[in-house]
């Protein structure tokens, strides 16, 4: 039987596959009822229900994402919920099109039970990722029509 990864090697797997470009991996690392909350999202739905919806939305970023995102500066602070980390990280960001390079800080409280994340709340930058694409014009279009999640 294989060993069930601690809440810490669950939160730096996630990475190293965000980093490798892994992304059709990356729902096997959740509970089947996980719930992931994107906190900073600007448009479209902020809060993502169940693993099949989770790999349905993976699937579609590993298709069409232009960035490539590379881990940095990864600090994980266990808490006093054996359960919980918060993970502290710089994603070094390529922006394939527009060939544009920078750095976003990220944070990610995860909830792992019996080695997969159970629940996520995702503080990424998004806006900076939008501004990095020159996607700013449909974003602010999409915020007037009222397409918020």
């Amino acid at each position: 039987m294989p060993k069930t990864l601690s809440p810490r090697e669950v939160s730096q797997e996630l990475l190293a596959r965000i980093g490798q470009g892994r992304y059709a991996e990356l729902a096997e690392l959740y509970a089947q009822d996980a719930v992931v909350e994107t906190v900073f999202e600007p448009v479209g739905p902020r809060r993502f229900e169940g693993r099949a919806v989770l790999g349905e939305r993976l699937a579609a970023v590993a298709v069409a994402s232009p960035v490539e995102l590379t881990p940095a500066n990864v600090v994980i602070r266990e808490t006093d919920d054996p359960e919980v980390v918060v993970a502290e990280w710089d994603y070094r960001v390529h922006h394939r099109v527009t060939g544009r390079t920078f750095e976003t800080a990220n944070i990610q409280v995860l909830r792992v039970r019996d080695g997969l994340i159970v629940t996520s709340r995702d503080f990424h930058d998004h806006l900076a990722l939008v501004m990095a694409g020159d996607d700013l014009p449909q974003l602010v279009r999409a915020l007037e029509a009222g397409q918020r999640g």
